[in-house]
């Protein structure tokens, strides 16, 4: 293995049946399309012996954890919420799957970094380079992303190609702010040819 890789973790963010799957109250149009994508990209991970960080959300029935602007899908008299804790739709879509070495991190909110434990755990294993994947470019993605600038990570990149929003405009749109950020915005074949 070389020795970068031992510094890198890949972000698979919010690949769970109620934000990728059609018919689905969160579903990002884009998001089928970059199934097998994301599942190359882990695959290519792991073989690298890159740490793959699971990004998910679960909600409480309740909603007493999520955004406001989101509560009101949520409460006692409400059947199936998105992203319920324990419920199907919160499960990863079928071809992912966490593997023990695997580090599964629940948020609440778009950036992965925002009320959890995330930079102090890739503090700790020695983490600087990123590698996002996933759902959706606008706001989880994004929030991540610049959150991860803000916390100086020398290294991020987005696989354009294993991440996707509402409509390809606003996905380039987003890519396009990132890139002027200095975020590296390769496609999975590059990504996978890189030795970077």
């Amino acid at each position: 293995m070389e020795e970068k890789w031992k510094t890198t973790a890949l972000l698979v963010i919010d690949m769970q049946k109620d934000f990728v799957l059609p018919n689905k109250i969160m579903q990002v149009p884009g998001g089928p399309a970059i199934i097998p994508n994301v599942i190359k990209a882990v695959e290519v991970a792991r073989q690298r012996g890159i740490l793959v960080v699971w990004v998910v959300r679960e909600h409480d029935q309740m909603g007493r954890d999520v955004e406001l602007f989101r509560s009101h899908m949520y409460g006692k008299d409400k059947e199936t919420p998105p992203v319920k804790k324990g419920s199907v739709g919160a499960e990863l879509v079928d071809g992912l799957e966490i593997q023990e070495g695997d580090y599964k991190l629940v948020k609440t909110r778009f950036s992965a970094f925002f009320g959890t434990n995330l930079h102090s755990v890739l503090q700790r294993v020695g983490i600087d380079s990123l590698v996002v994947t996933g759902v959706q470019t606008p706001n989880c993605i994004r929030h991540t992303v610049f959150e991860a600038v803000e916390l100086d990570y020398p290294s991020i990149s987005i696989i354009t190609d294993a991440t996707a929003a509402f409509t390809p405009e606003v996905h380039a749109a987003n890519l396009f702010d990132m890139k002027n950020v200095g975020v590296a915005t390769p496609t999975l074949k590059e990504w996978c040819e890189s030795s970077a």
